[in-house]
């Protein structure tokens, strides 16, 4: 009878978990092998031309841009961040409450629920933003850091390169993306508790929306924009002999 209970939830979470890894391994081969074709890519390498803008021939008026340009990311972290902190704090009030909370919906949803099946739930989402709020956390280090060296990159001399500030910088908001992506993770889970059925469902409707979000059509002017899109090369020219970028 348990596992007649369970079998939903054998056969769809893990299809729900599955789909968004599937995904996600697509998109990062995407943004390896034709990083212009991709939101994440194009954002990056927009970030290294900023950079290397920020860094020539710094002054105050730029220094005053480079703060007000990573406040905003850091204050989106933090509000994830806090966020995380407030999803955590409800989960671990129901998980230690004598209220069983599972009466109520026990008559209401498909697949498995008992006592085992709901503490597992509470305990995904749980680890969940836990680690979202910790990429969120390092996300505010690593800017907080790049404002920093940005800033001093004209007092420091050849102590601080633009590779090394445009590759912290790379470091905060990959986590930051890390971060958004697990909370878009939580959906899911946070459905399971109204079933199997739900969670399955929201995957599905997620991962085109997701394609939406993180693919980019550019149509390029001619044969030679064309190439360098497909090569990724920004800033540069595709080597003739296919092994990369040539830095011009």
């Amino acid at each position: 009878m348990v596992w007649r209970q369970s079998f939903l939830d054998l056969i769809l979470i893990p299809l729900s978990l599955l789909l968004p890894m599937l995904y996600h391994a697509w998109l990062y081969r995407a943004v390896r092998r034709h990083p212009l074709s991709t939101a994440f890519g194009v954002y990056a390498a927009s970030r290294r031309v900023w950079i290397s803008g920020m860094m020539k021939d710094n002054d105050d008026k730029k220094g005053v841009l480079v703060v007000q340009s990573l406040r905003n990311v850091i204050m989106g972290s933090t509000l994830m961040a806090t966020t995380a902190v407030l999803f955590c704090t409800g989960i671990a009030a129901v998980l230690s409450s004598t209220y069983t909370i599972k009466k109520p919906l026990s008559d209401a949803v498909f697949g498995a629920h008992g006592e085992y099946m709901m503490a597992l739930k509470y305990v995904a989402l749980l680890m969940l933003f836990l680690f979202a709020f910790l990429c969120h956390s390092l996300t505010i280090c690593f800017l907080n850091q790049a404002s920093f060296l940005i800033n001093t990159s004209a007092l420091s001399g050849d102590l601080v390169t633009g590779e090394f500030v445009g590759e912290i910088l790379e470091r905060g908001f990959t986590l930051n993306f890390v971060g958004n992506r697990l909370f878009y993770a939580g959906v899911p889970l946070l459905l399971w508790i109204f079933g199997p059925l739900l969670a399955f469902l929201s995957s599905l409707v997620m991962i085109p929306i997701l394609y939406n979000l993180d693919v980019v059509n550019v149509s390029g002017g001619g044969k030679g924009s064309s190439s360098e899109h497909s090569s990724g090369c920004v800033n540069a020219k595709a080597d003739t002999n296919g092994n990369g970028c040539m830095h011009v």
